[in-house]
């Protein structure tokens, strides 16, 4: 019998795309734990709260270690329209908007900033990021933010989305239409069904890379040259 398919998220299923096995065990079984705590980490999670603080004016003056994004984060405030920071969204599997933590909950995303212009029905949607290099952005997290605003914001009609590399001072933008809707989608639920079907069976195959011997944490997998 297979386990239960849990709500998903952009960061969930690439785990499950990299690697199968690694995600049965950080998020079906949970007998490990992501390593949260590596330097990087701490230095984005502090980047994000000290964002969050100062674009919805918790506090006047933006933590000096990240004054660097100053002028930036001050451009952010100078666009038109109301700023939701780091906005929880809920979609059914129907494809309806919910609450993040309803009980039907089926894909859950976070927006760092959504700038939300009523007016003319257009949406920014911003994520930070605190990598060195914009080489290897990927654009799927942009495209699943805005389809989940589309749901909660019905009046907008247009989604202009940035991966903000604020480090290295590079945006990598997008822009989506709601007359798009439908063919985003389906990209999504394709991919979905691929872990779908992985639950039903409860076969979570390993997918080695040249990075499991020396990084992987699952030590049970035959590819982890730690065990």
């Amino acid at each position: 019998m297979g386990t239960k398919t849990a709500a998903w998220s952009y960061s969930s299923l690439k785990t499950f795309e990299q690697c199968p096995k690694k995600y049965y065990h950080l998020k079906v079984i949970r007998d490990y734990d992501e390593d949260f705590n590596t330097e990087a980490m701490r230095y984005g999670n502090e980047y994000h709260m000290a964002a969050e603080q100062y674009v919805s004016g918790l506090v006047d003056e933006l933590d000096p270690r990240f004054d660097y994004s100053q002028n930036v984060l001050d451009k952010l405030l100078a666009m038109p329209g109301e700023k939701l920071c780091e906005y929880k969204m809920g979609i059914t599997s129907n494809l309806e908007p919910c609450e993040f933590f309803a009980d039907n909950v089926w894909y859950r995303g976070v927006a760092d900033l959504i700038i939300l212009d009523r007016d003319t029905g257009i949406a920014r949607v911003f994520d930070y990021k605190t990598g060195k290099s914009a080489k290897y952005a990927d654009v799927g997290q942009l495209e699943l933010m805005a389809l989940c605003v589309f749901k909660h914001f019905p009046e907008v009609h247009t989604v202009k989305a940035g991966l903000l590399f604020v480090v290295c001072n590079k945006l990598v933008k997008e822009t989506y239409e709601r007359k798009d809707e439908s063919e985003l989608w389906k990209k999504w639920l394709i991919k979905h069904g691929i872990l779908e079907k992985t639950f039903a069976t409860d076969v979570w195959n390993p997918r080695p890379t040249g990075l499991c011997k020396a990084h992987c944490i699952i030590l049970e997998c035959p590819h982890n040259g730690r065990r």
